[in-house]
């Protein structure tokens, strides 16, 4: 993760930073991997913004954000019009698309393939396989490395990440709970990825194998839907062999750096600069922030004062400007126990 370089100190809250994410062209699995993880390199330090029209495009990008997420409603309209979530028209992203300089991305339902061909297809910079929209497939998650485009993912633990990044994810965003304006959800996915990236780095050789297995046969969904005695040896990214392996070659990875090998954000209740701030001393390279914008009364400052505090994370008078420069309430936020939908349980 980026440090601050406006500030004198570096300290941690809660842990030692890990070692410097690099990008080894002697280590990609395959040909695009690097120019996949070379974007997603990119967006590091910055804030993702959604938006859902072109004026919110600019808002976005004159506040400084590192690219835009281009949807036809922010997660908090999604989950309070229920029903089933898509992906969004493509007039609609094209019209993002031409209006702003800086990248673009869009989501895709989980599993969707054909949607995330569509966005390829439409030229967005890099597809977010979403658990805000309504899962497409109840087993298994888009192959993403059959596509050239780069894709974002979400994950509530490290298993979840790993199986992310073995099918093809140049980019993994702690999931949150997204449309709720409240962080604990973001927190404690934060917190669970970074003690299970402890457990692996002090493992035993007996103890790695196993968190390996169990992480592979998160593949095996489909054995539990079967009333017969179906053994799953082949899945759209290899054979269960094979993505063994995958896993414990991406565990070695974790294990020697202290941390994912590709760049990881934190999203889903994000809504204040102290938010953002919070996160960013979680050991994230960078935040999204959905409805936390243009849900509050002053987006424009809103969106400015987050990416201040995201720049200057490790500086509480920066943070204390970056509050005060919010012109209005943020957005209403909601309980996480009175919630009818668990957007982070999706995905698997």
């Amino acid at each position: 993760m980026l440090t601050d370089s406006n500030e004198g100190s570096n300290a941690k809250l809660w842990s030692t930073r890990p070692k410097d994410m690099s990008i080894d062209l002697n280590e990609m699995r395959k040909g695009t991997e690097l120019l996949k993880r070379g974007f997603a390199k990119m967006q590091e330090g910055g804030v993702i913004m959604d938006v859902v029209t072109p004026e919110q495009a600019h808002i976005a990008e004159d506040a400084g954000a590192a690219s835009v997420m281009a949807l036809e409603r922010v997660p908090a309209d999604i989950r309070a019009d229920g029903g089933v979530a898509r992906m969004s028209h493509p007039d609609l992203i094209n019209g993002i698309i031409e209006t702003t300089s800086i990248p673009v991305m869009a989501k895709a339902r989980i599993g969707h393939d054909e949607e995330a061909r569509v966005l390829e297809a439409l030229g967005v910079d890099m597809v977010d396989e979403s658990e805000v929209l309504t899962p497409a497939d109840p087993f298994y998650h888009i192959a993403k490395n059959e596509f050239t485009i780069p894709f974002v993912c979400g994950c509530t633990n490290l298993g979840e990440a790993v199986r992310r990044i073995m099918e093809g994810a140049a980019m993994i965003r702690t999931k949150g709970e997204a449309g709720t304006g409240n962080v604990v959800a973001a927190v404690q996915h934060a917190r669970l990825v970074a003690s299970e990236i402890e457990l692996i780095q002090r493992a035993t050789d007996a103890e790695f194998e196993t968190i390996a297995r169990t992480i592979s046969d998160g593949f095996r969904r489909l054995e539990k839907a079967s009333e017969h005695a179906l053994t799953v040896e082949n899945t759209p990214f290899g054979s269960m062999a094979a993505n063994h392996d995958s896993i414990v070659e991406i565990l070695g990875e974790v294990r020697g750096m202290g941390r994912l090998p590709v760049v990881t954000f934190s999203a889903g209740g994000i809504a204040t600069p102290a938010d953002a701030a919070l996160l960013m001393r979680h050991n994230m390279d960078g935040v999204f922030v959905g409805s936390g914008i243009f849900k509050s009364e002053n987006p424009t400052t809103t969106a400015e004062a987050i990416v201040m505090a995201t720049h200057h994370y490790n500086n509480p008078e920066k943070i204390a400007e970056a509050s005060a420069m919010m012109a209005g309430r943020p957005m209403d936020g909601l309980e996480i126990e009175t919630l009818d939908v668990r957007m982070d349980q999706r995905g698997w």
